[in-house]
Order: structure tokens, then C-alpha cells, then sequence
């Protein structure tokens, strides 16, 4: 068993990170012990290792949020139906190592059948999506949504469930070698954002009232957003990869009442019951099933190679998606 553990953060993220061998007790009643299957590197697992994310771990710490797993061995008084099956591994858990124990009673089964490297971006990206798309504005089939950084990994699942609730979605990405990979997946308007982007997406939109921008850069591309959406229109902020503050004219607030709200789904998790977090998990789950949903990935990696990973995830202009598959 290895697990891949920093016991420090720095701002070079693969410095401060390395595999090292572990062990586990045998699963306790209730328990179950979890082959883990496939796990992704994310932004914020980046910027977890350099300690510029919102909610830090205490160190020593195990690199990772989300994954899916196989359950290979059942503690006492666990269900027999669990063992061999497919499922999400426990948000926030640490999932870059080879098994972790779980309680099999919050555990979340998953289909078969369905390719695991794409089930284990199930728990942050889509999920992320699909609130958005969903708790700020009452969007209807025929309603226009636009956002930046269409190229990440949540941009490629907003664009899948868009399409799959009727939704008109513009895409913005910030340099043209990534418009192809964005029309590939499945991006009908796709610009590079830049000068007079308002002007350029009302001529691509017909000057459609767009209600529901979705910013994930800041800067200056808040403000760009702020400009094509419709008077009154709510825009979403979830990230800055930019690294500079979100800013927006203050006419976009005074004359065109356009409201700024921020997004992390971290905060959702706390607030979300067991019923809404099923119906959420539950619905991403169909879509991934069916081929809906399916987020590219650029490499994968053995756990051996975790530095090589972290320092591929942390590089821009990436095509995918890095994955660890940490049993091969």
C-alpha cells in the first residue's frame, strides 16, 4: 500500500509532495477497505500543496479530493451486496493512495460497466456545474448561458449538461489553440476573449439576452462577461486563474444591475441534505452512464510519478484532464 503525502506547502506544488509506503488495519465493523481505481489531480488539489486554497488540511497530508474505487474487503456487519463494487470515493478523503477505509454506510455505489477514469471526476467538476447552471437563475430550454475558461474541466461539463437541458451556451477561452478542443467537446460558439467580446457575442448570439455568465478567470475577464450579459443578469464567479481579483465596472452594477455572486462547492457540501446531494450525484451519474458527460484527459500516471503528475496538472495550456491510477 502507498499513499502520496506532503507534510508541507510551498509554491512549486510537486516539491512538496512525494509517494512513501503505508499500511492499514483490517476494515472495523462498519467498515470497508477500497481498492482505489482512478483519482484526479484538480486545481484546487494544486493549490491546496501551495496553500493558496480556501480550506487547508492539517499537515502531514494525503494529496487528493475525489476519485472511484472498487470495495475489496468488508468489515463486520457491511452487507455482502458491497464487495466488488464500483464507487465514489468520500469527497475530501486524501484519494491519492492505493486503498483507503470507508464507512459503508456513506459510501455512493456507481454504475458498472462505465469507464472509471471518467467516473472519478464525478464529485467536484460536474457536480460544480450543474449548480450553477441550476441555484442562481431559473434558466428555462431556449435560455442563453455564457462562460470563460470553457477549456477546463468544469467548462467541458457545463457544456454537456447545457445541451442536455436545452440551454444555449456561449464559450469563451483565452487563447485560440484551444477553441478546437472546445468545439470537440461539443461547443457550438466558441471566442477567444479580447477586445469588444460583447460586441462579437451579440453578433454570434443574434444579441440574445444572455441571464447567467460564469467566470472562473477574474481580472479583466470578469468585467468582459459583465459586458455581454443582459440588464439585471446574475454572474457567477468560481475561480481566478488569472490570479488577479475579479473587476467589474461599477456601470455594469449601476446602470445595468448585473449581480457578482461567487460559487464553491465546498460551502454547498455543508449545507446540502443527503436527499439534494443523491438527486445532484444521481443525475451526473445518468449522464456520465449514457456518454452525456465526458471530460477529456490529457494523461495518466502511476502514483510512483506523482511529482511528474502534480507538475502536469499545475501547467497551463493543458488538453485534459491529469489522472492518477494509483493500482495501474
Amino acid at each position: 500500500m502507498k499513499k502520496a503525502e506532503y507534510a508541507s506547502r510551498g509554491p512549486v506544488p510537486q516539491d512538496v509532495i512525494s509517494t512513501v509506503e503505508m499500511n492499514l488495519p483490517p476494515p472495523a465493523e462498519g467498515q470497508v477497505l477500497i481498492e482505489v481505481l482512478a483519482a484526479p489531480i484538480n486545481p484546487s488539489d494544486v493549490l491546496t500543496l501551495t496553500g493558496e486554497y480556501g480550506q487547508l488540511p492539517p499537515l502531514p497530508a494525503i494529496g487528493g479530493n475525489e476519485g472511484v474505487g472498487r470495495v475489496v474487503e468488508l468489515g463486520s456487519g457491511v452487507d455482502a451486496q458491497w464487495r466488488g463494487r464500483t464507487v465514489l470515493l468520500p469527497v475530501g478523503s486524501g484519494t491519492w493512495r492505493t486503498h483507503l477505509l470507508a464507512t459503508a454506510a456513506t459510501l455512493v455505489p456507481l454504475p458498472d460497466g462505465v469507464d472509471v477514469q471518467q467516473l472519478a471526476m464525478l464529485a467536484i467538476n460536474p457536480p460544480t456545474a450543474l449548480l450553477m447552471l441550476s441555484e442562481f437563475v431559473n434558466l428555462q430550454p431556449g435560455d442563453w448561458v455564457i462562460q470563460n475558461a470553457a477549456n477546463s474541466g468544469v467548462g467541458s461539463y457545463l457544456i454537456g449538461i447545457a445541451k442536455a437541458r436545452g440551454l444555449n451556451c456561449v464559450n469563451i477561452v483565452r487563447r485560440e489553440a484551444a477553441v478546437e478542443s472546445v468545439r470537440a467537446a461539443g461547443g457550438e460558439i466558441v471566442l477567444v476573449d479580447g477586445e469588444k467580446l460583447a460586441k462579437r457575442v451579440a453578433e454570434a448570439t443574434g444579441s440574445a439576452a444572455i441571464r447567467l455568465g460564469i467566470d472562473a478567470v477574474g481580472g479583466a475577464a470578469t468585467d468582459n462577461l459583465a459586458r455581454c450579459l443582459a440588464p439585471g443578469a446574475t454572474l457567477i464567479n468560481y475561480g481566478a486563474m488569472s490570479g488577479e481579483p475579479c473587476q467589474i465596472s461599477p456601470a455594469s452594477f449601476v446602470f445595468r444591475d448585473i449581480t457578482l455572486r461567487g460559487f464553491w462547492l465546498s460551502q454547498w457540501f455543508k449545507t446540502a441534505d443527503a436527499k439534494r446531494r443523491a438527486e445532484v450525484f444521481g443525475e451526473i451519474g445518468k449522464l456520465i452512464a449514457s456518454g452525456t458527460l465526458r471530460a477529456p484527459v490529457q494523461a495518466t500516471y502511476p502514483l510512483d510519478r506523482i511529482k511528474e503528475a502534480v507538475a502536469a496538472a499545475a501547467a497551463g495550456e493543458r488538453s485534459g484532464k491529469i489522472l492518477l491510477l494509483p493500482n495501474g
